[in-house]
């Protein structure tokens, strides 16, 4: 019964899955509803007659947003984190489903649903981006939830589609890092880049998808005992690869981090998803763009605890990419000028996208040369 009064609020939609079922969009907040969208306002309360609806209304309320159409309005998450109960709820069938989220005005934040992390760190007003989901309870749960304490975590739209009647996500490579890593918004356009946000232009897509899972700023300690690495391990299979390169964060003193404590939080990361049946591959970050010696060679082998990830591949067995010694071959070859060029203004260590491009094409021909097949063939 809720499916069919799904699809009728609905109607008949292109796009389609092969069972017939359109895919559900959603448009929140109060103002006009955009056509071929379902309105949601903040007091909108899940029913089992509806399908749909928020599980605590009263921690939800209706703001404007910066954009047009369904961008023009959201609602306000008032309680928000991983595990809290106040969702956004979607009767839904078994199966995988692809959710593309709008966000409202925000600086920055993260969508969680099913009690982990999704997309991490959005940032600007109407960022979007999407995710694969295995539904397995009849149930979508999603909120949006703090990616940086004191900003508002804001919705503006969402789709959901079924791409599968398996509730399994896709054959994935999941990303794990810092800012040197992650993704930047908008996806397509950003001016800084992280090698995670591009790798997917060096993928097979139609054999695996990618989701990074890094975030600015971040140490190992941090991505293993945040929530970062429980997204990982709640999805990760056979088959799947996790690609993880820390260390430019966990150096930092603030921190209070040694190398051996480094160490070891990385080798716990790399068993626990072990266990999963998906392989770890380690990565070391790659150097600053100022890492030139007086005869113009590219030098950073004593940054970032690199001996520490070099000794741990080996001890556990795992495939390493090293991209501190990649990227310095690259950078001595283009010169220190070219070198610059590769990151933001006045900054020696974060990539700008041509950057972040040119480290994500590193990483993808050192796994394939090891036979980690992820490009086209």
């Amino acid at each position: 019964m809720t499916a069919m009064l799904l699809a009728t609020a609905m109607g008949a939609s292109a796009g389609s899955d092969a069972n017939g079922q359109p895919p559900y969009r959603f448009d929140f907040g109060d103002g006009p509803v955009a056509p071929s969208y379902i309105g949601v306002r903040a007091e909108d309360a899940y029913t089992p007659e509806k399908g749909y609806g928020f599980n605590t209304p009263e921690h939800m309320s209706n703001v404007p947003a910066s954009g047009t159409g369904t961008d023009s309005d959201a609602v306000r998450f008032l309680q928000f984190g991983t595990k809290s109960t106040n969702t956004f709820n979607v009767d839904l069938k078994l199966g995988l489903y692809r959710i593309s989220v709008t966000l409202g005005n925000t600086s920055r934040a993260t969508v969680a649903a099913e009690g982990v992390y999704q997309v991490l760190n959005l940032t600007g007003n109407n960022a979007t981006d999407a995710f694969e989901i295995p539904i397995t309870d009849g149930q979508l749960n999603l909120l949006v939830t703090e990616g940086k304490a004191g900003t508002a975590f804001t919705l503006s739209a969402l789709e959901i589609k079924r791409v599968s009647p398996k509730p399994e996500t896709s054959p994935t490579i999941w990303v794990g890092g810092d800012s040197t890593v992650a993704s930047y918004y908008p996806l397509a356009t950003s001016a800084q880049g992280g090698w995670g946000q591009l790798l997917a232009d060096h993928v097979d897509l139609r054999a695996h998808q990618v989701r990074n899972i890094a975030t600015g700023g971040q140490i190992a300690r941090g991505f293993r005992d945040g929530g970062q690495l429980e997204t990982i391990v709640k999805y990760a299979k056979p088959g799947d690869l996790f690609l993880l390169e820390m260390g430019i964060n966990d150096t930092n003193p603030k921190n209070e981090t040694t190398e051996a404590q480094f160490k070891e939080i990385m080798r716990d990361m790399v068993r626990q998803v072990a266990a999963t049946g998906a392989r770890p591959v380690l990565v070391t970050p790659q150097g600053r763009a100022t890492d030139f010696n007086a005869e113009g060679v590219h030098s950073a082998t004593g940054r970032w605890y690199r001996r520490a990830t070099l000794a741990l591949a080996q001890e556990e067995n795992v495939a390493l990419v090293d991209l501190n010694v990649l990227s310095s071959a690259y950078f001595t070859q283009i010169g220190r000028e070219a070198t610059l060029e590769l990151y933001m203004p006045g900054d020696s260590l974060h990539p700008n996208r041509a950057g972040a491009a040119e480290l994500a094409r590193l990483v993808a021909e050192d796994l394939e040369r090891q036979q980690i097949r992820v490009a086209a063939h």
